[in-house]
């Protein structure tokens, strides 16, 4: 028994963690296993959030793409310009 503790404490450090690590990956069931494992009133709980996340992500695409567009004169005022404002003529 002649040496420093040190290194067999820290052998036996990394192997404690190394088996916590594989029971836990042994143990834990995969994002479909556990979505599988609900029942359905809770699965339709997480369909329907699901679904709006994924509404919620389209329309902050669609929000983005209309800031990204040109937007250097109103969509009305393309209509202004080719109406011609002048009186139509007396007789």
């Amino acid at each position: 028994m002649s040496g420093s503790p040190w290194p067999r404490a820290i052998v036996g450090g990394l192997a404690t963690i190394a088996v916590g690590y594989a029971i836990m990956k042994a143990t834990t069931p995969t994002d479909q296993q556990f979505y599988d494992a609900l029942s359905p009133d809770l699965k339709r709980q997480v369909d329907a959030q699901r679904q709006a996340t994924q509404r919620k992500a389209a329309y902050a695409e669609q929000l983005k793409r209309a800031q990204e567009q040109d937007d250097s004169a109103p969509v009305w005022a393309a209509g202004a310009a080719a109406r011609d404002s002048t009186p139509p003529p007396r007789r």
